[in-house]
């Protein structure tokens, strides 16, 4: 029997594999079947006398690829020694053949001397927008698009916004694992950090930052003392100290992908509270089909690809004000006492997949090999 040679595929990330698992780890992980895949993230400066690469293997057909720089370099020097640690791992272990995939076009800096089969940029979100985005980054973008041989976009708003700068744009919004999310469902042993708030139980998890607004959850807490607010996840590009403390407001820090279901099953409504802002004008965010596949109404602020893709779904409610976000919780929480949120997550739900997903992400790299 031919034994077909794996390509390598290099996936050149602004987000740490560790970090939260999202969109990068669920669609990585699917082309590691494929693929050889290498994972090059960001370098840590570091009190090192030479540079170096650190690596893992989190998950099978995964390679993690640390930069691991001495402190008090310029620029230009990162840059040149980034290129260097690269070229020099690819020529030990890309032997049949590169593809390239970039979830940030700042990568290009050290890597568009490369030749690959196929370039891809995977455009999760609209970066230049975000808080501390390099000045640079919308010139790289357009020298990206120019490069690539295919763009993704993490939603539908991204896509219309993208898709006159590249002719070959698919709008790929994120998708879910229902069922890693659906044992939630059911009254799961409570997790020993979330066992003692008391209920209506109102949750969130993923990254806590510049999108967050912190000022509608200060004020729900406010308003709705008997209601308990539980937040999950990262404090980043934000000062910590910044955010409302609260008797009813806990903090429960990071939770590990595996740990959410138990936590999701717990809560009676699940919240999106995203500031309407740059930052959140083209996001499409993964935990609205996650929230929903663990049989949990959601309320979120109007954010566009979640208006348009689940606003009549009876199971996502939108208000933008908090006295409007306070009665939609309140519809939430009579749809789950109701007992028909399961029923109608399943139609919103319905052949939604991350190997669907990442199935027509292979058929269009098929298409230009």
């Amino acid at each position: 029997m031919t034994v077909v040679a794996r390509q390598t595929l290099l996936c050149l990330s602004h987000l740490r594999w560790g970090f939260v698992y999202q969109r990068p780890q669920h669609v990585m992980s699917r082309l590691a079947k494929d693929y050889d895949v290498l994972f090059f993230e960001e370098p840590l400066f570091v009190d090192t006398p030479r540079p170096e690469l650190e690596l893992s293997r989190p998950a099978s057909g995964i390679t993690v690829i640390v930069p691991r720089i001495p402190s008090g370099m310029d620029a230009q020097q990162v840059i040149a020694t980034q290129r260097d640690l690269l070229d020099a791992y690819l020529s030990e272990h890309s032997t049949h053949g590169l593809l390239l995939w970039y979830l940030t076009p700042m990568s290009l800096a050290f890597t568009e001397h490369l030749k690959a089969h196929v370039t891809v940029f995977d455009c999760m979100d609209e970066l230049s927008a975000f808080r501390g985005a390099p000045p640079d980054l919308v010139e790289k973008e357009r020298q990206l698009m120019a490069k690539a041989d295919v763009v993704f976009t993490g939603g539908y708003s991204l896509w219309e916004a993208k898709r006159r700068q590249h002719f070959n744009v698919h709008s790929v919004p994120s998708s879910v694992d229902i069922a890693h999310f659906a044992p939630a469902r059911e009254a799961l042993p409570e997790c020993s950090d979330q066992a003692s708030i008391g209920h209506p139980r109102l949750g969130f998890f993923g990254v806590i930052d510049e999108r967050f607004d912190i000022e509608l959850v200060n004020e729900l807490a406010t308003l709705r003392p008997d209601w308990q607010i539980v937040l999950i996840g990262p404090v980043v590009k934000i000062d910590p100290a910044t955010l409302p403390r609260q008797p009813n407001i806990h903090y429960l820090g990071p939770k590990g992908y595996a740990e959410l279901p138990a936590y999701l099953s717990g809560w009676d409504v699940a919240l999106m509270p995203f500031a309407i802002n740059e930052s959140t004008r083209f996001i499409s965010p993964t935990k609205t089909p996650e929230y929903l596949a663990g049989g949990c109404p959601v309320v979120s602020t109007p954010i566009q690809d979640v208006v348009n893709g689940y606003g009549d779904s009876g199971v996502v409610f939108i208000a933008a004000s908090p006295p409007d976000f306070i009665a939609a919780i309140e519809v939430a929480l009579e749809a789950k006492a109701g007992g028909n949120v399961v029923q109608r997550a399943d139609q919103v739900l319905d052949g939604m997949s991350w190997d669907k997903t990442c199935s027509m992400m292979k058929e269009q790299i098929k298409c230009l090999r």
